[in-house]
């Protein structure tokens, strides 16, 4: 089983929108979980166009599954980390006014320098996941640097998927093989929705967990929030 990690972001975008507290976003992470998603993903970046810093420790206090930060590990947001001690730390390679993330790490050419970011995170017992690409090379680049998972960046699959999917999902599912056989735990994000979850899901049979935030929360808009939190299960399922 694959667990579902929600990514809150648009939820303290659209929160901040009216310099207000609405909608809650303390109430919507209550809300997933009771719903049944067994994480919540929050990515905060330095202009904190959405997720603020103190959204951060205010989640850990009432998250009772696994809060996962994602973020560049900059001096403040390993700093923001380690006081708060996460589940998980999803280390990512964006630059500070990035859009979105569209990229993973190349962990051969910056070896050293997650080598040590990751040896403090583990030292607090802080599980680590790198957002990489499904690229041999760089994979095991990852295992080099001592990273527990790695998080695939699901972007071209999502991209590829209504043109020809079993193209799509080839590369990541030769690597998932490379990751098994490194020990490596798997995890996967972006653009993963209604339409693609299931076939990505069955290709990557060692899947452990996906955070999904913008279609997840586009598709409330629709059919509501407990509802979609099941629909997302069952494809997993």
């Amino acid at each position: 089983m694959a667990n579902l990690s929600v990514n809150i972001n648009k939820i303290a975008l659209l929160r901040n929108s009216r310099g207000a507290n609405i909608p809650d976003l303390l109430q919507f992470a209550r809300d997933c979980e009771r719903y049944g998603a067994q994480g919540i993903t929050v990515h905060p970046r330095p202009d904190e166009r959405h997720i603020r810093r103190s959204d951060v420790y205010a989640l850990k206090e009432i998250v009772t599954t696994e809060l996962n930060i994602e973020g560049y590990p900059s001096p403040d947001f390993l700093k923001m980390v380690l006081e708060v001690k996460p589940a998980q730390c999803t280390l990512v390679p964006d630059a500070p006014g990035q859009l979105t993330s569209d990229h993973g790490w190349d962990t051969l050419a910056q070896k050293n320098f997650l080598t040590e970011v990751i040896a403090e995170l583990k030292k607090n017992n802080i599980r680590v996941s790198l957002f990489i690409d499904p690229d041999k090379a760089k994979i095991e680049g990852a295992k080099a640097v001592g990273t527990d998972r790695i998080e695939f960046y699901t972007g071209p699959y999502a991209h590829d998927f209504y043109g020809d999917k079993k193209t799509a999902i080839q590369p990541y599912a030769e690597t998932s093989m490379i990751c098994k056989e490194l020990n490596l735990g798997i995890n996967a994000g972006h653009d993963l929705n209604l339409d693609n979850l299931r076939f990505f899901k069955a290709n990557v049979p060692d899947l452990l967990e996906v955070s999904i935030g913008h279609a997840l929360v586009r598709d409330c808009l629709y059919l509501g929030l407990e509802n979609i939190i099941q629909l997302y299960l069952r494809e997993l399922n």
